[in-house]
């Protein structure tokens, strides 16, 4: 993928081409294709950073599952892609998580940008929102519903009266939660985002030791019941507030009006809502939960990281 303008169409096309491919073959097998079998390039024990350093591109997209604990194997891949000039698209919040200044400073060293929308929940546009749609204003507060799977279980906790054990097992049988839920349950994967949004908004370097991250897995059908008894509603909320020239960031079950917008996101669903200076609270909802969801959203961040560069 070229950086010049003649090359538009041509990358317009090649981006719906990967799209319908990843519709195709399945998300899933797309992203753990060996990269030994990339074809052009593909031998037995190639390693992704040694795939990059041989590769001819613009553009790295960055798909490995996050890794909270040192970032690896993206980490490795990112900056390798960074150190050699290339604009990062990822759905990886991990390296950014922890590595978000560094990566920073060697992207501006370097000339080359870094789009992480699609690792700041997917296919809800927080981050464009935020930076397009705000621009000119200033962002006093953020909140948001960014997990699908908690929403889902707080939801049917609600809905039907069921127990959070209950509820989390028929996430699971449904694919909305993953075999192992603790990422998403304990609130990790929604400080995550937080972390990654606020530090986009606020020009912050915070990482996930900023923030006070409290999950789900304590909340009973009996504080459901009390909340709904007081006309309140209980969702895992992460926050960012901009209180006397700091940022205070927070992660955790929070009981809400009825007339709260985020009061009435319900099931896999995910929001997140602006309070600004001039425009007053702006709130987005909807984006699809799913491997799709998240291709498309990887996509959209290459068609602007090509338009950008045109």
């Amino acid at each position: 993928m070229q950086k010049n303008t003649t090359n538009t169409q041509v990358m317009s096309m090649t981006s719906r081409d990967v799209l319908t491919d990843i519709l195709r073959q399945g998300a899933q097998e797309m992203l753990t294709m060996a990269v030994e079998n990339f074809g052009g390039f593909g031998r037995p024990g190639l390693t992704g950073a040694e795939a990059i350093q041989r590769v001819s591109a613009d553009v790295l997209v960055e798909a490995t599952p996050t890794n909270l604990t040192d970032g690896e194997p993206g980490k490795t891949h990112i900056f390798t892609a960074v150190e050699k000039g290339m604009d990062v698209v990822s759905a990886n919040k991990g390296p950014f998580v922890l590595f978000y200044k560094e990566l920073g400073e060697l992207a501006r060293k370097n000339n080359c940008r870094l789009h992480i929308s699609a690792a700041t929940a997917a296919a809800l546009p927080t981050l464009d929102v935020a930076r397009v749609c705000l621009a000119g204003t200033r962002v006093l507060s953020v909140e948001g519903i960014l997990n699908g799977t908690t929403n889902y279980v707080l939801s049917r906790m609600k809905e039907e009266g069921c127990s959070y054990d209950v509820a989390l097992k028929g996430a699971q049988q449904l694919g909305i939660a993953e075999t192992d839920p603790s990422f998403d349950v304990e609130g990790k994967d929604t400080a995550s985002k937080m972390v990654l949004i606020s530090n986009r908004i606020f020009g912050m370097s915070s990482g996930i030791k900023d923030i006070k991250i409290e999950g789900i897995t304590k909340v009973s059908l009996e504080d459901i019941s009390r909340a709904t008894r007081d006309e309140k509603v209980i969702k895992l909320i992460g926050s960012a507030e901009l209180i006397n020239g700091k940022v205070e960031l927070n992660v955790a079950p929070k009981l809400l009006d009825k007339e709260h917008p985020l009061a009435s996101v319900n099931g896999p669903e995910k929001a997140i809502s602006y309070m600004t200076d001039t425009m007053g609270r702006i709130t987005v909802m909807g984006g699809k939960s799913s491997p799709v969801g998240a291709a498309a959203a990887l996509l959209k961040d290459l068609i602007n990281a090509h338009t950008k560069s045109s």
